[in-house]
């Protein structure tokens, strides 16, 4: 079996250092992210791809967003809403006034740029998913989760060999 989780992130401008100011911190995050946990994943035959989107300007609305496999980080995270926020740094690249962009709420704080540790979080919930209710877990609640210890994930998971491999 060929576990892979696929990151899309797409955003207005021309690459992670040419596109607004949020947009570029939530690039950096996605692929600080996946450098820091991709070590990791590879002992458990996980592979993490990721796909750059460049949106054109009429594309604002779904700027600053990240995919998993296809779907929303806010739909992979409970509690997790989206909201536009006033963003003068993609005003000024698509050369409108006033223009919103995407951020997330949750738990209670606005993250106009999407944190590693949000980005991590995903990862580790579809690792859950890839496998299954009966391997052991990380904090033994039965999400799936496999046990392996790192520095990149502050300890939230650690290795063992019952965890299935690809």
């Amino acid at each position: 079996m060929h576990n892979e989780i696929v990151i899309e992130w797409k955003h207005i401008g021309k690459d992670v250092t040419n596109t607004c100011e949020r947009c570029g911190e939530t690039g950096f995050a996605v692929i600080r992210a996946v450098e820091e946990i991709r070590p990791v994943l590879e002992k458990v035959g996980i592979e993490v791809r990721i796909i750059e989107t460049v949106l054109p300007d009429e594309g604002i609305e779904e700027s600053n967003n990240i995919l998993f496999n296809g779907t929303p980080l806010e739909d992979l995270i409970e509690g997790m809403t989206v909201t536009a926020t006033a963003c003068a740094s993609c005003a000024c690249i698509t050369g409108q006034d006033d223009v919103e962009c995407r951020a997330i709420e949750y738990e209670g704080e606005l993250h106009e740029a999407i944190p590693a540790e949000l980005i991590h979080r995903v990862i580790l919930k579809l690792v859950a998913e890839m496998n299954g209710p009966d391997e052991p877990c990380c904090s033994e609640c039965g999400c799936g989760a496999p046990l392996i210890e790192d520095d990149a994930t502050r300890g939230r998971v650690r290795q063992s060999s019952r965890v299935r491999r690809s």
